[in-house]
């Protein structure tokens, strides 16, 4: 059997650009015991009736698979999981890059150059519960969705939660290191990728290039918990449409950082906007207009 060299694996205290930096190298990296057991176990105990009211998945979702979707309006603990700074922080130096704007007036006289950088935006959250008897997951990647052409830039860094222990017997995430920088031509193998073990709280954080796989869950009564979480660039479009998955009310009782990230804000220079104005204002404005209805019924 041909084995991978395996994900390095940093603490939770590690800096961004550490983890930036070993993702870049292997596309994807382990941070142990990310989030408290006590945060955790707050947004499983949110999720449980959403989950119990699941059906189990079929094909590629898995038919020993349940999952859970718009996060944000179920729980306000994921929160505390897309703002961890060693994921966001990596997401951001990695997928963020300089862009120009140039102008000129109509008769040529004067030109100019803008700098300016992209935002990062919340892609997709969602809490996936594998049951003993699912087998293992075709072999993907993560930004096809995108139809982004290999090696590249990242068009996606997501993590993957450990709300349970992973391990190699309950489906942990299996992974190719380096496979991030192969072309599209080549063929992932599942020989060639290694079963993710990590204790709960910990995360898997990959770039979307990454190939991967959920993993087969041989164990007789032990289900693996994973909260999946993902970024990808302002002026790209989003994976779970957060507009339509997270009610307008729910989202303005959401921390400010956490509305920027669902999209409401604007995209450098000019993406995203309503009736020509930032999102925030429209969010704001569509609060007041439902109060007002309520007054008025």
């Amino acid at each position: 059997m041909i084995m991978s060299p395996s994900l390095r694996t940093l603490p939770r205290n590690v800096s961004a650009d550490d983890v930036a930096d070993c993702i870049d190298r292997d596309g994807g990296v382990i941070i142990t015991n990310l989030i408290d057991d006590a945060v955790m176990d707050e947004l499983i105990a949110d999720l449980q009736p959403h989950f119990d009211r699941q059906a189990f998945g079929s094909g590629f979702t898995g038919n020993r698979t349940r999952r859970c979707n718009a996060l944000l309006q179920h729980s306000d603990r994921t929160a505390d999981l897309m703002l961890a700074p060693a994921f966001i922080g990596a997401a951001e130096r990695l997928l963020v890059h300089d862009g120009v704007w140039s102008g000129a007036n109509p008769d040529g006289t004067t030109t100019h150059k803008l700098r300016m950088r992209p935002t990062i935006q919340l892609s997709v959250t969602q809490a996936i519960e594998l049951w003993p008897g699912q087998t293992a997951q075709e072999i993907h990647r993560d930004d096809s969705m995108y139809y982004a052409r290999h090696p590249g830039p990242p068009t996606l860094v997501q993590a993957l939660f450990a709300g349970t222990r992973y391990t190699a017997e309950n489906g942990g995430t299996m992974v190719i290191p380096g496979s991030h920088r192969w072309d599209d031509e080549r063929i992932p193998r599942l020989e060639e990728a290694i079963p993710i073990e990590m204790p709960r709280g910990s995360a898997l954080v990959y770039v979307g290039g990454l190939y991967h796989a959920g993993g087969s869950n041989v164990t007789e009564d032990e289900r693996r918990i994973a909260i999946a979480i993902s970024y990808t660039l302002g002026y790209m479009r989003q994976e779970e449409n957060q507009y339509l998955a997270v009610s307008p009310e729910r989202a303005r009782q959401l921390p400010l950082r956490v509305r920027e990230l669902m999209g409401y804000r604007l995209c450098s220079p000019f993406c995203g906007w309503v009736d020509m104005r930032d999102p925030m204002e429209w969010l704001e404005a569509y609060s007041c207009s439902a109060n007002d209805d309520q007054v008025h019924r």
